[in-house]
């Protein structure tokens, strides 16, 4: 795993698929910079409610006052993917999910807190963490809501790994596995 450089757009005129996406491009491309030789996959999921895009929370007080407003409320969950092929070639999507939060009143934050840092959280929690003291019900996919949706990913890049192999003479393709690093900024989910 490699950690991109690349700074973050928050721009709440773009449509959150819009904004997903190009924040994965961004990461990606900044990694593939650095790696040409590789598959570089990027990706960054926020978490959107009444069209608000929540990030990660700044400190405690934010991350409580993001919890309050998804307590017994559904919200989407959108992640962006990237992935960047030696040779450029770049193949983006993303995927949403509906989130039910629990109604949650302050000694289940504080409960929750207790259990699990908000801090590096894009909407200030993490359905693989505990997940299930704050999370009702979950509408999609379960890897998306994680910050990373696997099976739509695996078919990208089987895809390509597909049509890789119709190009190249059988003898070449035996044995070749795909190196792929995975392009997400540190304060990115």
């Amino acid at each position: 795993m490699v950690v991109s450089p690349a700074e973050e757009i928050h721009d709440p005129a773009l449509p959150p698929d819009h904004l997903c996406e190009e924040n994965a491009r961004l990461k990606a491309a900044a990694v593939a910079l650095s790696h040409p030789h590789a598959t570089v996959i990027g990706a960054d999921t926020l978490v959107f409610i009444d069209s608000d895009a929540l990030g990660k929370p700044a400190d405690l007080n934010e991350a409580r006052a993001m919890l309050r407003r998804l307590s017994g409320r559904a919200h989407t969950v959108c992640t962006g993917v990237c992935v960047i092929r030696p040779g450029g070639a770049i193949h983006t999507f993303h995927e949403l999910s509906e989130v039910v939060f629990r109604v949650l009143d302050e000694a289940a934050i504080d409960a929750y807190f207790q259990l699990v840092d908000p801090l590096d959280k894009a909407g200030a929690y993490g359905i693989q963490v505990h997940g299930e003291r704050i999370v009702a019900e979950i509408r999609g996919n379960f890897d998306n809501v994680m910050g990373l949706p696997v099976t739509r990913l695996l078919e990208v890049l089987g895809s390509a790994a597909s049509m890789a192999a119709l190009a190249s003479p059988p003898s070449r393709s035996i044995g070749k596995t795909a190196r792929a690093s995975l392009g997400r900024k540190s304060r990115g989910n």
